[in-house]
């Protein structure tokens, strides 16, 4: 106001003429004072905001002691004292309940390390690894034992394509999958495939995964875990082969019952109701025999050292099994009906295959004799070492 009235003079001076450019340099000043007035206030604003920031900063450290300063502005002033009485108020809990203020915080610091620890001990005892990649399936982090199934260190397969360690058919096929599962945002469960080694070797893995999302809810990518599944499948394609086999072995065995050999097979089940002193030296046990005893449940009650090595198991082992479980031909029903036959007729032979503890198969023939006496069976076993014998 002072500043305007000290104009007038200068416009009556100035006459009608002058008076329009006494306006503007009356605006112009007016500008001007306004700026200093706007940065002067600025600073006074900006430098109480950053003490405070500071002062809760350090009292987030622990600094309880930590006095927050007043300001010269209303607003900010009224926070730091609110923000004062939460600090008395803490002080006093702390206090009651008898805690430092230094193991609060030391105790939240350990805590977390505890949590982290456990977590990064958990990651590197699967047996596959841990990884999260992004909607477009790029890895966007990786557990450091994928360097034991894959070959590759976790920062290798950072920023590269999930898709780029499976053989073609497989990416395709799991591209095809993630697609879906993104659209609908589900989890990926138990999906096999093979994934390509560092050294060129295959490994076959079983994927699964969980979809994660930002604080928006948008779905942003999916974390999982991929498990080597290679030996059992190494197995199953073992148990494949011997099933094979063996199918193989029911089918001949029912072409030489369909196929006009009757009379043959009569002589068989005749020779197998021979009483054995009528069999000679055939079935007379050897040194070299494999021999077993067991009870009318097919349960083993002892064996020879030639039996249980025959068929790559510990003599404490072989105890604990059934016939059932090395006879990879007959059933349950058919062991339990060969037993009876041997305790109806006193002894019966016969052939069969016996399984051996690393999955191997060996043509055997058998002689079955019921002990009446002690209620109980024995079994002396010989390997076919003619072209029967499977591996």
């Amino acid at each position: 106001m002072c500043l305007a009235v000290s104009l007038i003079p200068i416009g009556i001076i100035g006459g009608t003429q002058g008076f329009q450019s006494t306006s503007l340099l009356l605006i112009g000043l007016v500008l001007i004072v306004t700026f200093f007035v706007s940065l002067f206030i600025s600073y006074f604003i900006t430098r109480s905001i950053e003490n405070l920031t500071k002062s809760i900063e350090a009292i987030s450290k622990g600094k309880l002691e930590e006095c927050l300063g007043k300001s010269e502005i209303y607003e900010v002033n009224n926070l730091t004292e609110s923000l004062n009485r939460v600090m008395v108020s803490l002080k006093l809990a702390i206090n009651k309940v008898g805690v430092k203020k230094g193991d609060i915080f030391e105790e939240t610091v350990r805590g977390k390390k505890v949590a982290v620890g456990k977590y990064q001990d958990l990651l590197c005892n699967l047996i596959g690894w841990a990884w999260e990649i992004d909607m477009n399936g790029a890895y966007t982090f990786c557990s450091k034992n994928i360097l034991d199934v894959l070959g590759y260190q976790s920062k290798e397969v950072i920023g590269k394509s999930f898709f780029y360690f499976m053989p073609t058919n497989d990416a395709k096929k799991f591209k095809r999958i993630f697609a879906e599962a993104s659209k609908k945002g589900t989890e990926i469960k138990q999906f096999e495939n093979w994934n390509v080694c560092k050294d060129g070797k295959k490994v076959c893995t079983i994927t699964n995964a969980v979809p994660f999302f930002d604080k928006n809810n948008q779905l942003i990518g999916y974390r999982g875990v991929d498990i080597n599944i290679t030996k059992n499948k190494q197995s199953e394609k073992k148990i494949k082969l011997l099933d094979a086999e063996v199918s193989n072995l029911r089918k001949q065995l029912n072409r030489l019952i369909n196929g006009g050999q009757k009379n043959k097979l009569a002589k068989t089940i005749k020779k197998a109701i021979t009483p054995l002193k009528q069999l000679g030296d055939k079935w007379i046990e050897q040194e070299f025999d494999a021999v077993f005893l067991f009870d009318g449940h097919a349960n083993l009650l002892d064996c020879n050292e030639n039996m249980h090595k025959q068929l790559g198991y510990t003599k404490g082992e072989m105890l604990s099994l059934n016939i059932v479980d090395f006879d990879a031909l007959e059933s349950k029903e058919d062991i339990i009906s060969k037993i009876e036959d041997a305790r109806r007729f006193g002894n019966i032979s016969f052939k069969t295959i016996h399984k051996r503890k690393d999955g191997s198969a060996v043509l055997v023939s058998e002689y079955m004799e019921s002990l009446k006496d002690e209620n109980m069976f024995k079994c002396i076993v010989r390997p076919e070492h003619t072209k029967s014998k499977l591996s």
